[in-house]
Formats: structure tokens, C-alpha cells, sequence
């Protein structure tokens, strides 16, 4: 941190700058303050010789909205975004971002204070980027955000602040005709070969920067600079100096093959098991840079307001830092002679897309120059203002701010910091920006900046996904460049087709069928089912709504449903709802009411009858609990003594109802549950003569948990009278545990860690599968010959029913704690749906491939509420709904 130059901005917006926080290639991040609140930010400005490129302009936002997608946990909350006009005469107009101000340090800086990290640091330290990176895999992205300057170390865990290519470029400038050069500090071997990058891209980035942190170097390091592209593609990593413990990780994430490297989820487990928050509870810091921390907050909180009239106190400017250099490119221009790739002015807007942006080929090729590629045919509304304004000469450092430490230097080769380093660049000239001599460049050209996620009906939260970039790209291939627009439409510099671009990656979701968005202005769903894979019905407080599960269009709401419990299929031509007061027969055309039955009139003999939630259906038959309060008249006394006083006592009972046939099958008292009466219970198994039943613990009375001696017990009905037949507990099965069972006549239920199975009607033990350590099943899935399963360590797998064998288990990738996934099976069964509070996994039901991952994580509005809802999965023939608080999409499945 250092104080203001001369020429830097003083005000963003609300925000009045303070100080320099860092700079980059291509932005300075300031310490500002809202004069009005006295919040301070961090805001991250553009350079001005750039901000007046559309393509960096583009790039700048869609990277803004990355971070806004992202916000929370390791990802500073937004706070506001700039791009206040001028007049042309003035300049381009201003572009840059406030994010809400942390106290940290850049890894760079830190390394140049106290050395490379411990191993517990390091542990925090990669476990907290790769749960951003699980976040962004998981939505089908690649971050390309990784490099030491890029990242922070606060007080609490680490801090990333790049989310693309732009805040982690060594150099980036302005090039004659609009186009932007970008040179990144950190390339992996598939860049060299000239190949795409994907998600073990930002694997094989995450292990240079660990490394980095654990030696003060980077692994490649030794030898002449000109060969370092060579290393990286063929040589082995230099990590003795890397704690042993976490060598073997490292190594992975270096693998030249990216399919021999670990996904994001898989590192964020192996460093802390228990998250990095977790592990990071009581300080992580070592002491030096935990005072440094502490006294850049200090002295950021002593900062005042400059005068707008006032000059800074030193009006000498610095040099550029190490880390924002471009390297030198040899003198008979880029490596390979392969053509420099240009971003033009065009329309594209967000992440790589596999199949439309190509990496140039930079293996051994005849020298070519780039004119091919540099003259594009663009249409004239696309082509930016003239050359933008030379960057500024280097400048000598200033002194440190008043009253603290002399700014340390950005660690370079010099110094700690990383060692010169093979860039992707997009070279300004033959002889390159840094001019001739040095290490090698290699050509690469910029992904396209991110697409708007899909935002339905502007939902709080919206699907970050990379697909949509195919029409809004750059297209490199067989001497052939093509820039789309926003109108899908291509001007090639020849007559060669454009290749058709790929629409997912590996991992990636399908593209979804169509995403619904519940209106802000009605109450959050309370529930939703799907109707005879027509309808998706979802209830709330203020009404029952459809939507055709063809278009994702909401068909009807009426208000008669509202807080209803249950939307099933009565007969072919109604849907069945059970509000708090009545039962409801909806037509599936309109949501109009055909029938309704009032539990006045329909249990008359139970007045003030309360119906809990429905425990279970099978074909018309829909079995619940109710309650109502019955006054017990106090008995007689004898003669001399005082009447006592009368008692209100709570009856409960189990009803099976035929929704088709409109009445009542059969009631049976049960015991009153914990208050306010009915029971909640929930059919575990459905057999041609009887059904079981579990009771949910959180409905048990302390005088029956007591009783139960921490076992559960299951409870079985006659089919057809409801009489209760028998009431079993099975070995050590607490009344938590998650239970179901077969037709067939076996039990299957959560045991310590383990999955057990009984004979129901002996509770004779059958099998047992062993779980994970410190772990728990939770509701098992019967399908077929197998029954699904899964963990609240994030596994989930299949076992046979009859022998207990493991056919399969395979790990969500998610990190952190929490209830074990609940699963859903396509409508063929071949497709096994686990969602949890972080994300949806698909996995191949018969052998446990991992098909694709898929999280709602991003939001068009920053400022709105946050969601903490878990996700919910819904078959529906060839379609996987997914729901997550107010957002539904609808995925194609096999």
C-alpha cells in the first residue's frame, strides 16, 4: 500500500480514493472510502489507456459480474460498479469496481515479508481457492484468475480478487485498431501445445501457486528463461522444498496430462477436510504477517479524506511492479513464429467456449506473421476509437504512507518472488512489448468474455454456465477468423466454414430445456411436485401455481391452494391438493376448483381435525397423520372433596384417503406427538399387505424417547384395515436414522457409519456396508436389484439389495459438512440425481460415472438476499427439474 500519485483518480462514485492498495498490468487497486457512510472499499480501476477498448470494456464487466456471482466466502462482497460518462473530449469514460474492503495482503508481498508458508497455511491457503474453483467447475467455467498478485491473505483465510484472464495478465496494453494485448504469468502445458484450456487448467495453475507459496519459487525455475515453455510441457516439477505432506498433491495438480490432475473438490477435501474456515479458526497467520495485516488495517482506518483541491505530498511516481512487466520477447518475434492472436471490438460477452475459441498452435511451425489473423473483417460499428494513448513511463517509488513501514517491493525473480515465467501473451509486435532477448512467448488468444448467465425473470440467483459463449466468440482455425455478435452473425477473413462450436464441456450441464423464475413478488415455494410429467406444481404461502414442464411457462396460480402440503395425480384429469383446511381437486388446465372436500365435513366426528403433512402415496391412496383437542371432564369427587378441574387432551390418528374416489379409507389412533399433536410420519416401505412407517424423531415426545432407550422403531399397518400389526426395532437403529425398506421384506437403515440391512418382519441381520469415517448414511434409495446410497461425507454409491456387495461409490466433490445428498432417479433409472445445499451431481446410476455438476451460484442484482436453500430434484420422464428457492430449471437426462 502506498500513498496516491499525482495522475490517480480521487473519487469513483460515492467512493473517495485514500491510497494505492496494488497494482496490476491492467488495473490499480485503490483503498477508498463512502464519505457518506464511511464504508471503505477496495476499488479496482481499469487502466485508462485501456478502458477506452470495447473488448477490454467487455472483458472488465464480465469478469465484475464473475465476481458478483461468486460473492461470499472467499470472494469480497460487491458494492458497486462505475462507469461514469464524460465527454468525449475528456477521455474514455472510467470502468472500475468497489468491492467491500479487507484487510490483506497480496501473496506476492506476503512471501517477500516472511517467507513461504507453513503447511497448515498452505493447507487454508489452497483449500479456500479450490472451493472458489469448485463453484465455478461445477457451473461448467474456467476462472483463468490465478496468479500471486491475485490473490490475498486476510486475518481470517485467503482472498481471491481476479476472476478471468484480465486480473491475472503479467502485461496487458492497447494495440493500433482496437485490439488488446494480454500476456498471462502463468501458463500450463496444454497452452504450450496449443490446446484449450478447461478446468484442470486452473488444476495445474493451483499447483504453481502452492508451490510458490511453499518454496518462495516457482518449480520450473531452473534454467536459461528461453526455455522455460519447454520445461513446463516436458519436465518434472522441482518440489523438494514442499512440505512432504502435501507433495503428492501438488504433483498431481502439476500433471502435464490434465486428466491425470484432481478436480477443485477433491484438493478442497484432501487440504482441510473440515473446509478452510474451519481449519483456519483461531488465526492462521504466521505472526510477521499477522502484525502486517494488522497494521495496514490500522493505518487504512487512520486514513483521511483528502481535500478535493489538495495535492498528494509526493508527486513521484513508481515504477512498474516486477509482476506487471511484460517479458521480453525474442528478437525474431513470438516462439514458433506462431501469429499473435487479437480480441476484436466485437460483441461477445462471457467465459471460454471449448468449441468456438481455439488456442493457436505453438508447436514447431514454418514462421508466419500475423497478418491473417490481425486484419479481421469487421463490421464498422465493431471496430473501436484510435490508438489508444501510450502506457506511462516508468516512475521511481514514493515513500511509504505517513505514520507506516516502507511499502515493500512486489516480489520478483530478485527477490522471492516468482521466477521469470513463459507468458501467454498477444504479443504488440515482432519484437514483442518488452522488446528483444529474453524468455519465450507463446500466442494465445483471449477467451471471449463471459456471456450473461441465464436470468430467469430476473431471479436473484442466475446459472453461470460457459455454453452461451458460442455466440459470442472468437473462432481461430485453418487460416480463418471469425468474430460473432450478438446477432449470431460471423465475418470471415475467408470463405472456410467456421467449425460448430461444442456446447458443453466435460462435467458441464446440458443446456437446460428452459429455467422458471417464482416471482419476487409472491412468498417463497413451500413445495413442488411434478404432476403425470406434465405440470410442475409449486405451492406457497399465498397461492398453488403450474408450469408446463414442455416450455418452463406458468400456466395458472390459484389463491384456494395456498400453503398447500401435497400436489398428486387424482385420476387422470385432477391434481390433488391438501391445503391446511380442505382437500383440493384442481384442473390441470386452469388451476380451477372441480371438487373440494373441508375437513369439517368430511371427519365431522373429529371437530378442529388438524392435517400434518401427507407420510407417503401409492397410485390414489395417500396416507397422514391429524389431530384435534378433546376435553376430558374432570371425574366426580368424593364427598368433601374439590371438582377438579376438566382437561383438553390431543387425539391423534393415521388415515388412508382415496383421492379418486374421494373418501375415507381407514383411521387408527396413534399416540400424540410432540406439540402442537399430529405425529409426523413417513412410509419407509409400501407391501402388498402392509406399509411401515417410521416416526420423525423431531415429532417424538420426551416421554417416548426416553422410552425408546436411543433405538428407533418401525411401525407396521394392515393395507387394508390399518390396524397396527406390529411396532420393531432393529439392532442398534437410533430414531434419527435414516430408514427405508423393500417390497420384498427388507429394512435398510443408517447404523453409526454404516448401512445395515434386516429381515423386516424378524429384524434378523442381513448385511452391513461399511461407511466412511466420522460419516453417516442417509436415506438410502431402493431401484431394481440395487439400492442407491449416500453420505454426509459427499459419497454416493450402489449396493446390491441381496448380498450388500459395493457396485459402486464415487465422491460429489463437494466440500464442507452437512446432511448426506437426497437422490432422485431419472424416469428411466438411468440417471441418479444427488443434491445438497452446495450442488447437483448426475451420476450414471448402473456404473457411478460422473455426468456433469451443476450449481445456481450467480446473481444478476449483488445487493439482493442471499440464498442458503438446498437444492431439490424432480424426475419427470426425460427431464430433471431443479429446484433452488425461488429458481427451476429443467435438464435433459437419459
Amino acid at each position: 500500500m502506498e500513498a496516491l500519485r499525482q495522475d490517480d483518480p480521487r473519487r469513483f462514485g460515492r467512493f473517495t480514493a485514500l491510497a494505492r492498495f496494488h497494482e496490476g498490468a491492467s488495473a490499480v487497486r485503490y483503498v477508498a472510502r463512502d464519505t457518506a457512510t464511511g464504508e471503505v472499499a477496495l476499488i479496482t480501476a481499469a487502466r485508462p489507456e485501456l478502458a477506452g477498448l470495447p473488448a477490454y470494456r467487455r472483458r472488465f464487466q464480465a469478469e465484475a459480474r464473475t465476481a458478483e456471482r461468486l460473492a461470499g466466502g472467499w470472494v469480497a462482497e460487491p458494492l458497486d460498479t462505475g462507469e461514469e460518462p464524460k465527454a468525449p473530449a475528456e477521455g474514455p469514460e472510467p470502468l472500475w469496481t468497489a468491492a467491500g474492503y479487507v484487510p490483506a495482503l497480496p501473496l506476492a508481498e506476503a512471501i517477500g515479508i516472511a517467507g513461504p508458508l507453513d503447511e497448515r497455511a498452505l493447507r487454508i491457503l489452497g483449500a479456500g481457492i479450490a472451493e472458489i474453483l469448485s463453484r465455478v467447475h461445477a457451473a461448467g467455467a474456467v476462472l483463468q484468475g490465478l496468479a500471486p498478485g491475485t490473490v490475498l491473505l486476510a486475518a481470517d483465510g485467503p482472498r481471491l480478487t481476479a476472476f478471468g484472464p484480465l486480473g491475472a495478465a503479467a502485461s496487458a496494453e492497447a494495440r493500433p485498431g482496437g485490439q488488446l494485448s494480454v500476456r498471462l504469468g502463468y501458463l500450463t502445458p496444454e497452452q504450450i501445445e496449443g490446446k484449450e484450456v478447461s478446468a484442470a487448467s486452473d488444476l495445474f495453475v493451483l499447483g504453481l501457486l502452492l508451490a510458490y507459496a511453499a518454496t518462495g519459487t516457482t518449480p520450473f525455475t531452473e534454467g536459461p528463461a528461453e526455455e522455460a515453455a519447454r520445461r513446463i510441457a516436458e519436465d518434472e516439477p522441482e518440489l523438494d522444498a514442499v512440505p512432504e505432506a502435501l507433495r503428492e498433491l501438488i504433483t498431481r495438480c502439476l500433471a502435464k496430462d490434465p486428466a491425470e490432475r484432481p478436480t477443485a473438490g477433491t484438493v478442497a477435501a484432501q487440504l482441510a477436510l473440515e473446509g478452510a474456515a474451519g481449519l483456519a479458526r483461531g488465526g492462521w497467520l504466521p505472526e510477521p504477517l499477522a502484525a502486517a495485516v494488522a497494521d495496514q488495517e490500522a493505518r487504512v482506518l487512520a486514513l483521511d479524506v483528502p481535500r478535493e483541491d489538495s495535492e498528494p505530498e509526493d508527486t513521484r511516481t513508481a515504477p512498474e511492479p516486477e509482476d506487471a512487466r511484460p517479458l521480453p520477447a525474442p528478437v525474431d518475434g513470438p516462439a514458433s513464429g506462431a501469429p499473435a492472436a487479437v480480441v476484436p471490438a466485437g460483441d461477445g460477452d462471457i467465459g471460454e467456449d471449448r468449441g468456438t475459441t481455439r488456442f493457436l498452435n505453438t508447436g514447431p511451425r514454418p514462421p508466419r506473421n500475423d497478418r491473417p489473423t490481425t486484419q479481421l473483417a469487421l463490421p464498422h460499428e465493431l471496430t473501436a476509437p484510435p490508438e489508444a494513448a501510450p502506457a506511462p513511463a516508468a516512475r521511481p517509488l514514493p515513500p511509504a504512507l505517513p505514520g507506516g513501514p516502507t511499502a515493500p517491493r512486489q516480489p520478483g525473480p530478485a527477490h522471492g518472488g516468482p521466477a521469470p515465467y513463459p507468458a501467454a501473451a498477444l504479443p504488440a509486435g515482432p519484437a514483442g512489448p518488452g522488446g528483444p532477448g529474453g524468455g519465450p512467448m507463446v500466442s494465445l488468444p483471449l477467451p471471449p468474455a463471459p456471456a450473461p448467465a441465464p436470468d430467469p425473470a430476473a431471479s436473484r440467483r442466475t446459472l453461470l454456465t460457459i455454453a452461451a459463449a458460442a455466440v459470442g466468440g472468437l473462432i481461430v482455425g485453418g487460416g480463418s477468423v471469425a468474430a460473432l455478435g450478438s446477432e449470431d452473425t460471423a465475418v470471415a477473413t475467408d470463405d472456410k466454414p467456421a467449425p460448430k462450436p461444442r456446447r458443453t464441456l466435460p462435467g458441464q450441464p446440458p443446456e437446460p430445456r428452459w429455467s422458471y423464475a417464482h416471482p419476487a413478488s409472491e412468498s417463497s415455494p413451500l413445495t413442488a411436485a411434478v404432476w403425470r410429467d406434465e405440470l410442475l406444481v409449486v405451492t406457497s404461502e399465498s397461492q398453488a401455481s403450474a408450469v408446463d414442464l414442455r416450455t418452463g411457462k406458468r400456466l395458472w396460480q390459484r389463491a384456494d391452494g395456498a400453503k398447500g402440503q401435497a400436489a398428486l395425480a387424482a385420476g387422470a384429469d385432477l391434481v390433488f391438493v391438501a391445503s391446511p383446511t380442505e382437500f383440493l381437486w384442481l384442473s390441470p388446465k386452469n388451476g380451477k376448483v372441480v371438487h373440494r372436500e373441508r375437513y369439517t365435513d368430511a371427519f365431522g366426528d373429529l371437530p378442529g381435525l388438524a392435517v400434518g403433512r401427507p407420510a407417503g402415496s401409492s397410485g390414489p391412496v395417500v396416507w397422514f397423520t391429524g389431530s384435534h383437542t378433546v376435553t376430558v371432564k374432570a371425574p366426580k369427587p368424593k364427598k368433601g372433596k374439590k371438582q377438579g378441574k376438566d382437561r383438553e387432551v390431543v387425539q391423534a390418528h393415521f388415515f388412508a384417503y382415496d383421492i379418486v374416489q374421494r373418501k375415507e379409507l381407514w383411521r387408527t389412533p396413534v399416540p400424540a406427538g410432540r406439540a402442537p399433536g399430529a405425529p409426523v410420519y413417513r412410509v419407509v416401505g409400501d407391501r402388498s399387505a402392509d406399509i411401515l412407517v417410521r416416526q420423525d424423531a423431531v415429532s417424538l415426545t420426551a416421554a417416548e424417547l426416553k422410552a425408546a432407550k436411543g433405538k428407533g422403531s418401525v411401525r407396521s399397518f394392515d393395507q387394508k384395515t390399518g390396524k397396527l400389526l406390529w411396532t420393531r426395532s432393529y439392532g442398534a437403529v437410533s430414531p434419527e436414522a435414516a430408514t427405508a425398506g423393500d417390497e420384498d421384506g427388507s429394512l435398510y437403515a443408517a447404523v453409526g457409519k454404516d448401512l445395515q440391512a434386516f429381515e423386516t418382519d424378524t429384524a434378523k441381520p442381513l448385511w452391513r456396508v461399511e461407511g466412511s469415517a466420522g460419516s453417516a448414511f442417509g436415506t438410502p434409495l431402493v431401484a431394481g436389484p440395487l439400492i442407491h446410497t449416500t453420505e454426509r461425507s459427499r459419497l454416493v454409491g450402489a449396493v446390491e439389495r441381496g448380498s450388500g456387495r459395493l457396485v459402486w461409490r464415487r465422491s460429489t466433490e463437494v466440500p464442507g459438512i452437512g446432511n448426506a445428498p437426497s437422490l432422485t432417479l431419472s424416469g428411466s433409472e438411468k440417471t441418479l440425481i444427488a443434491a445438497d445445499a452446495v450442488q447437483v451431481t448426475a451420476f450414471s446410476a448402473a456404473d457411478g460415472e460422473r455426468l456433469w455438476k451443476f450449481q445456481d451460484i450467480g446473481s444478476a442484482d449483488p445487493k439482493g438476499a442471499t440464498v442458503s436453500a438446498s437444492y431439490r430434484a424432480f424426475a419427470a420422464g426425460e427431464t430433471v427439474v431443479i429446484q433452488r428457492d425461488r429458481a427451476f430449471y429443467a435438464f435433459p437426462v437419459a
